[in-house]
């Protein structure tokens, strides 16, 4: 009989994640140079040992270029450097692009179509499985008067969206499945992960409906590692942005200390306090406390967002369509409805345009309607398209849209124009099935709707 061995086998470590690539925070933007929106608080979470990566949804490939004549695929390239070079002076090195195209309007369905919107957010779902953050900053996804670009809005969106499904086994489990054999070219063995809070930064001039909904950090505290104000390591990490600022960043390469810090000042953007929003905390703390209070290391169970109810609806309505409505089921959806929102809603567009008013006619009465709708405008503006009567098929959702010609601004204009209010009327039968309200900026220049 064979001999048995009595030799007791040591036990064999099975393979653990990748600890280089677990981070505190995950920084969720759209272009290179956005970054610079968080710079000044990832510069103090650096002093509190806090580790970070960061995900840019594009390589900005439709930007200008004030450094060469380099354009599209070639600028982009250029652009990614520029990124992961402005992030090294920060000692951040973990650096992903998910490839989405650069979208010159501020459509966000625009940005996530252009996007392939699925493909990525597969992939920001991989990178927050790999690196395990504790928390995500992000853009806010909203439609505000301001910079309002739609790649901001659909990074904030992607973000949002990896937060609530990293941690379900039932999301992308081809990334969680082990392999099966040796050398297996498909399936990843990364693990669900659960970030505990999500925070937003809004791209918006209005600040009022931001304030008390998140935490303040001041730029102006000194740096314990660098011995410089935060301010002042944005700014020289914006320095390698040559692409998008050369002009401005060769004016600063002249100026003293004294003259960087009075122009800084003045501008303000540089010096302003940072605000952020408290998106979902799965770890407690206060609304506006710090971006880590109430967190603890390890992994938490993944928490399904809690979806609000579908508000009730009238048999036969007129609502306000496009990102606007849109928004209005993304934070249903995702248990937001504390993020701010601007109401009535509102646009900031380029004078001599033509504004789209999207609308969402339902009816779900058992026979087909006819509706009346009309626009009230501020004098100067035209009605191109879309006022009128239709008709509705019964147990239909139908879309419809009014075309309104913005008049133009001088160039020679200083002074900013105020918000106008557009109202669309809806009628049928001799009643009134919908009044919807739009605040609208006239602008010199403005990204396109």
């Amino acid at each position: 009989m064979p001999l048995q061995n009595t030799v007791a086998q040591e036990p064999h470590a099975l393979a653990l994640l990748d600890e280089r690539y677990k981070v505190d925070i995950l920084l969720v933007v759209a272009h290179p140079d956005d970054e610079g929106a968080a710079t000044p608080y990832l510069a103090r979470a650096l002093d509190e040992h806090k580790r970070m990566a960061v995900v840019f949804g594009t390589r900005g490939s439709s930007g200008a270029n004030e450094a060469g004549a380099e354009q599209a695929a070639a600028l982009g390239a250029i652009r990614e450097i520029e990124a992961r070079n402005a992030l090294t002076t920060l000692g951040i090195t973990n650096v992903w692009f998910l490839g989405g195209k650069d979208t010159a309007s501020q459509n966000v369905l625009q940005s996530l179509a252009n996007w392939d919107h699925g493909a990525s957010l597969e992939q920001l779902v991989r990178l927050v499985r790999l690196t395990r953050p504790e928390v995500i900053l992000t853009f806010l996804p909203g439609t505000f008067i301001g910079e309002d670009h739609g790649d901001h809005q659909a990074s904030g969106l992607l973000a949002t969206e990896a937060f609530d499904v990293a941690g379900d086994p039932a999301s992308f489990p081809e990334q969680l499945a082990g392999p099966t054999k040796r050398l297996e070219p498909f399936l990843e063995n990364l693990r669900p992960w659960q970030p505990k809070k999500i925070y937003y930064f809004p791209d918006a001039d209005r600040e009022d409906i931001f304030r008390g909904k998140g935490p303040e950090y001041s730029v102006k505290e000194i740096s314990k590692s660098s011995k410089q104000p935060y301010w002042l390591m944005a700014l020289d990490s914006f320095r390698a942005h040559q692409t998008q600022a050369k002009s401005f960043l060769d004016k600063l390469a002249q100026m003293d200390e004294a003259q960087i810090e009075k122009m800084a000042t003045a501008d303000g953007g540089w010096t302003d306090a940072l605000h952020f929003v408290l998106g979902k905390s799965l770890a407690g703390g206060s609304v506006t406390g710090d971006i880590f209070d109430g967190i603890t290391p390890g992994a938490i169970p993944f928490a399904r967002p809690e979806v609000s109810p579908e508000p009730a609806r009238p048999e036969l309505s007129v609502e306000l369509g496009g990102p606007w409505s849109f928004y209005g089921e993304f934070r249903r959806a995702h248990g937001l409805s504390n993020l701010p929102h601007p109401e009535p809603p509102e646009i900031a567009l380029q004078g001599h345009t033509t504004m789209m008013i999207p609308l969402w006619v339902r009816n779900r009465t058992g026979k087909a309607q006819e509706i009346s709708l009309s626009a009230s405008i501020p004098a100067g503006w035209t009605v191109q398209d879309g006022t009128g009567k239709f008709t509705v098929a019964a147990k239909q959702l139908a879309a419809a849209r009014i075309e309104i010609l913005l008049p133009a601004v001088a160039e020679s204009e200083v002074k900013k124009t105020e918000p106008q209010e557009v109202t669309v009327h809806a009628d049928s039968n001799g009643q009134s099935i919908g009044e919807i309200k739009l605040r609208v900026e006239v602008r010199k220049r403005a990204l396109p709707q």
